[in-house]
């Protein structure tokens, strides 16, 4: 009986409170959903009466991205820039161009080394090329150091130790403009003559001095030619001696002729110091004994420094007695094609700044203009 004013509740059927349970999953999972986006849950996520089964949160993580940050190397320590050296030397074949670059790059590495953490780019170059100038260096010498500073950026880019954009710059550096062709330095006819006959043939040391003098400037060698010279190369081609199949700068191989006079003096050398085989000249102790199995470039740099002096010359060097040899073969008559065979030149150009065969010294043209005070 119901009792007046009073509604009892219906009885719910377990068929329909089922349902309505179902229902209400349904309709709380579709709307995670729409909130969160994720379409991925699952009944399992939910408990038996229909929340939702939170898991426990996890940090999120950036995603990272594949391409590594480029970490620019701009400054170098002194191990790396040794390493570099070795690097740039072990790509030189010749020993001048190899000895050339050494002292350039320490030169360089000096200079680095004493500013406070500089770093190795086309500004520093630029500084350093200010640095050559103030130093009253010529044009030539300028720009090989800096020719061996790229080198050295060159190689470093290429080792890894240096980034590639600064080792560009670097090499954007232009070198330094030579105005106007350096004449040089070489010897008369008669300076020549009393040159090599200086040194004293009665003694040991003064025959090996007078043949090597004479081979440097009859020949036209370079130090380090005469230094390797062996008494294999000496051979005879068309009746005449000759230093055959004589290796030079950069690996180039060429056959210089011998005078008979350059002959005569390189025997008497070699009969007293008694030589007859392997390398032609050898070191002379100061009791006048041949010791060893060669001599160095530097011994060479000294006899003509000494023999120089012993003349009236001041300044002269060695490879101004190979610019000797060829002033005077051309003044004898010798033809352009020869000499540039003789010394062994790539380039004709390269014999003609020996020649200077576009200024006359001797018999120049502002000799005699008319305006000559009379004898």
């Amino acid at each position: 009986m119901r009792e007046k004013g009073i509604e009892t509740a219906k009885p719910i059927h377990p068929a329909s409170w089922f349902r309505d349970t179902r229902l209400q999953i349904y309709y709380r999972r579709h709307v995670l959903e729409r909130m969160t986006g994720n379409s991925h849950l699952t009944a399992r996520h939910y408990s038996d009466h229909g929340s939702v089964v939170r898991r426990p949160p996890v940090m999120k993580q950036k995603p990272s991205s594949r391409r590594r940050r480029n970490i620019t190397k701009s400054i170098l320590r002194l191990p790396d820039l040794e390493h570099a050296k070795t690097a740039v030397l072990n790509s030189l074949t010749s020993q001048d161009a190899q000895r050339g670059y050494r002292h350039a790059i320490d030169e360089f590495v000096d200079w680095y080394c004493s500013e406070p953490r500089l770093a190795f780019n086309r500004f520093v170059v630029l500084r350093y090329r200010s640095h050559l100038e103030s130093r009253q260096l010529a044009p030539g010498t300028v720009n090989l150091r800096l020719g061996a500073v790229r080198r050295l950026a060159y190689e470093a880019a290429d080792c890894g130790l240096l980034s590639p954009d600064p080792a560009a710059g670097i090499r954007r550096v232009k070198g330094v403009k030579k105005l106007g062709v350096r004449l040089g330095n070489w010897l008369t006819a008669e300076q020549g003559q009393a040159l090599w006959q200086a040194p004293d043939r009665k003694r040991l040391k003064g025959k090996r001095d007078r043949a090597l003098l004479a081979l440097l400037l009859a020949c036209g060698l370079r130090r380090h030619e005469a230094v390797a010279l062996t008494l294999d190369h000496l051979e005879q081609r068309e009746e005449h001696w000759a230093i055959v199949d004589l290796a030079g700068k950069g690996g180039h191989v060429r056959t210089v002729p011998v005078p008979d006079w350059v002959r005569s003096e390189l025997d008497d050398w070699l009969a007293s110091a008694a030589i007859e085989r392997g390398k032609s000249f050898r070191r002379v102790n100061r009791v006048g004994r041949v010791w060893g199995d060669g001599m160095t470039v530097k011994a060479i740099w000294h006899i003509v420094k000494e023999s120089a002096k012993s003349i009236g010359v001041a300044k002269l060097a060695p490879h101004d007695l190979r610019r000797t040899c060829a002033r005077l073969c051309h003044a004898s008559g010798g033809e352009l094609e020869q000499i540039q065979f003789l010394l062994g030149h790539v380039s004709v150009q390269t014999t003609e700044r020996y020649l200077g065969c576009k200024q006359r010294i001797r018999s120049a043209v502002n000799d005699r203009i008319g305006i000559e005070p009379n004898p």
